[in-house]
């Protein structure tokens, strides 16, 4: 199969990450596969697919990836005779299908989230029911994120949607070797790898550390349009000492070896393949309990009360108290992340894809 994939970044994000890790194994098992990114800034994931042989087209660098012009481009690379052309996040979403409807190609996208802010507009509603309409499958990275959108879209339009959960390359995290700049930063390490952006809540991480002891330090790994205000909010509470701002890095896994706890803060999730590295990383893995993290992390991992800065830093401390609690966290997390593999993933999107070209 020719398979086109459509993102608009590939900074730090559970779909940019998902990008990494499926697209090189599609390409193992003997299809021709490229990706298009809206935004072609090179980033660390933009120069891992690159070693792994994807080719990717690029629109522009940097500006607004809602630019009109981008349906343009899009539908001319749409042309070129591709089996399948699979769409991550709302702009692709969107242009891909007025592409569709230009020329004749079998549109496949992926819902990332539980929620998102579009839902909120209700006279956007029926753009969002069209743009569905023209897309052969829906896939929903969790039970959660596909009834959230069924609920949402109406049944009439739901009648393309599945769920196939989000993989993960669980060995690369469990056996990594710690990276040892992350190490020397702290007695203590509290990790977060997150895009900067409205989804995520890092200034309830950030807030936290007013509530522990000064030999903690938490490191966020990411980049993104709010680091301005992480930035003012660590120099306000007197932090810069503590809160480690790590930007985009390649080496996630050593990353997460050489902490000593792994933290996911949202104010909503899909299926997070950020926390499910996290509870495969040997580490006792703690997030809020929100949508797309609850139910991957109850009754493995730590929960805590959304936006509840001192409840997360008790849950931390402890932890850091009892051993043996902690050895039964990090084995909880492991039990369940190893159940979420990457290749087996891969295996249901090319089943879909396969069904759908007939």
């Amino acid at each position: 199969m020719r398979i086109l994939h459509v993102i608009t970044t590939l900074y730090t994000g559970g779909a940019e990450k998902l990008m990494v890790d499926l697209l090189p194994r599609m390409k193992a098992a003997g299809h021709y596969v490229e990706l298009c990114v809206f935004d072609g800034t090179h980033t660390p994931f933009y120069a891992q697919l690159e070693k792994a042989g994807i080719r990717i087209h690029w629109l522009h660098k940097d500006g607004s990836v809602y630019n009109p012009l981008n349906i343009f481009y899009l539908w001319r690379l749409m042309r070129k005779g591709w089996d399948i052309v699979h769409t991550h996040n709302t702009a692709p979403q969107l242009f891909a299908a007025f592409g569709g409807v230009l020329c004749s190609v079998v549109l496949v996208t992926t819902e990332h989230n539980t929620s998102n802010r579009r839902r909120d507009w209700k006279w956007y509603a029926w753009i969002d029911r069209w743009m569905y309409r023209q897309y052969k499958k829906v896939i929903c990275i969790s039970d959660q994120a596909a009834n959230n959108h069924c609920r949402y879209i109406g049944e009439k339009d739901s009648q393309n949607v599945c769920t196939i959960y989000n993989g993960i390359d669980y060995n690369k995290y469990a056996v990594a070797v710690p990276a040892k700049d992350v190490k020397s930063l702290g007695k203590k390490i509290i990790t977060n790898v997150a895009g900067f952006r409205y989804q995520k809540d890092q200034p309830t991480l950030i807030k936290a550390m007013q509530y522990l002891p000064d030999d903690f330090h938490l490191c966020l790994v990411g980049d993104g349009e709010r680091r301005t205000e992480f930035e003012t909010l660590i120099k306000d509470l007197n932090l810069a000492q503590r809160v480690h701002l790590l930007g985009l890095r390649s080496d996630v896994p050593e990353i997460l070896s050489a902490s000593d706890y792994v933290v996911m803060c949202s104010h909503f999730e899909g299926l997070s393949l950020a926390s499910l590295e996290g509870m495969s990383s040997g580490k006792p893995f703690l997030a809020d309990n929100v949508d797309g993290l609850r139910e991957i992390v109850e009754g493995h991992g730590i929960l805590f009360e959304h936006e509840d800065a001192k409840g997360f830093a008790d849950a931390v401390l402890r932890l850091d108290g009892n051993k043996a609690y902690c050895e039964q966290i990090v084995k909880q997390c492991q039990k369940k992340a190893v159940n979420y593999d990457i290749s087996v993933m891969a295996g249901k999107y090319l089943d879909v894809y396969e069904k759908l070209i007939g």
